[in-house]
C-alpha cells in the first residue's frame, strides 16, 4: 500500500484502509497513525465506502495545461532555490562568525 507519485492515493491503498476500520476494528484515528495518514482523510473514506462512493474518490482529474505545468516547474524551482539561499545563508553566517577575532 503507497502512495503515487503526485501525492494521491491509489484506489487499493483506500480499499485496504477502510478494510482496517471496517472490518480490522481498528479505530480511525490508530489505523491513520499506522498508515501515516490524515485521520479526516481516512474518515471521509469510511463515509464514502458506507455510502457506496468509494470509488468515486480520487477520480480522473482533467489533464495540466501547458501553463499550468510550466507554473508547477518554476513552483518547484523557486522552492529549490529558496532553500539553497537559506543554506548558503547560514554558511556565510557561520564563517563570519569563524573569523571574527576572539570567538574560538
Amino acid at each position: 500500500m503507497t502512495r503515487s507519485s503526485n501525492g494521491r492515493y491509489s484506489k487499493e491503498f483506500r480499499s485496504e484502509a477502510v478494510k482496517l476500520v471496517v472490518e480490522g476494528g481498528i479505530s480511525a484515528y490508530e489505523a491513520a497513525r499506522q498508515l501515516c495518514l490524515p485521520k479526516s482523510t481516512l474518515e471521509n473514506w469510511v463515509r464514502a465506502f458506507k455510502a457506496g462512493k468509494l470509488g468515486d474518490i480520487g477520480g480522473p482529474q482533467r489533464p495540466l495545461t501547458e501553463i499550468e505545468q510550466e507554473l508547477d516547474r518554476v513552483k518547484r524551482e523557486l522552492a529549490q532555490v529558496k532553500q539553497e539561499r537559506d543554506i548558503l545563508k547560514k554558511a556565510a553566517a557561520y564563517f563570519a562568525k569563524e573569523s571574527l577575532p576572539g570567538t574560538r
